[in-house]
């Protein structure tokens, strides 16, 4: 049987992606005020966890059961190009999970159970029947919970001996997980025809590029100032002030996304997004700040 390169297996896992739930388990660490002394391996392990083991699962299985719309939309992908060939898209999908599980293990009950729902939810959002990417609203939410709010609240709980976060956090791990089911539908736009070929219903094909768009925009904004305003009420008005700064520069570049959502979707992704995840590492050092 002909083998994959090194090449297209790193393709295959994507490395790109990993950055948002590592960034998260970050800002759930910070968000702890957890001291962290003596605890930066179970970190390392932590961050290892949510981005090269389950987010690099995540992008495998949704390569192997996409192939047939990658086909169309993404020919150069390793699976429709024939350099990974036969089943190892599948192989490799299989194999992580079980890697992922494997390094859950090692973390405590929390990561354990928090890594087992994460690949349930990358496993259901691709495969069928349950298929959630079929559906734009389900698919992108069960993405967002993953690579925010469940990569958060993992992150917050690992350093503080497995106790879950107090209500604070978990807010904020739950509006920055729905915001992030805007930056989900970004990714949406480029493969709009293969999609409605496919009977993929992204956003995009639902409700229209233009459409589409709005709510993503908004999906990203209402939640931030939801931030904004607990930030004030919980007394870290400078933080409030700095998260506030982040969101007006993303609304400037969002009136430039919505004037052409295909041709600007990838560069609001590039430009955007990280002003977005700079607001939650302010949050979480929010978060810290009020509990010393």
């Amino acid at each position: 049987m002909a083998r994959p390169t090194f090449s297209a297996f790193a393709e295959l896992l994507k490395p790109v992606t990993w950055f948002p739930p590592m960034w998260a388990f970050a800002c759930g660490v910070v968000a702890s005020a957890a001291p962290l002394a003596g605890q930066w391996q179970l970190v390392v392990l932590g961050i290892l966890l949510a981005g090269p083991a389950v987010c690099a699962t995540s992008q495998a299985v949704n390569d192997w059961f996409d192939r047939h719309v990658d086909a169309i939309n993404e020919p150069k992908r390793p699976i429709p190009s024939g350099r990974m060939p036969g089943r190892w898209g599948l192989y490799v999908a299989i194999a992580w999970t079980l890697l992922s599980i494997l390094l859950a293990s090692v973390l405590g009950t929390w990561a354990f159970l928090a890594a087992l729902l994460g690949l349930a939810l990358a496993w259901a959002y691709s495969a069928p029947p349950i298929r959630l990417k079929r559906n734009g609203w389900w698919g992108n939410a069960a993405c967002a919970l993953s690579y925010e709010g469940l990569a958060w609240i993992t992150g917050a709980a690992v350093v503080a001996g497995g106790v879950l976060p107090d209500s604070r956090s978990l807010v904020l791990a739950l509006l920055y997980s729905a915001g992030a089911h805007g930056i989900m539908t970004l990714n949406d736009f480029k493969s709009v025809a293969g999609d409605r070929i496919m009977g993929v219903g992204s956003l995009p094909v639902r409700l229209g590029v233009d459409r589409a768009a709005q709510v993503a925009s908004a999906t990203m904004a209402v939640p931030q100032v939801a931030v904004i305003g607990l930030l004030l009420f919980w007394g870290a008005p400078w933080y409030a002030v700095a998260v506030g700064v982040l969101l007006g520069v993303q609304v400037l570049m969002m009136r430039r996304f919505i004037a052409a959502p295909v041709a600007r979707a990838l560069w609001y992704s590039a430009l955007g997004v990280p002003l977005f995840v700079s607001g939650m590492m302010v949050s979480a050092f929010a978060l810290r700040s009020i509990a010393v």
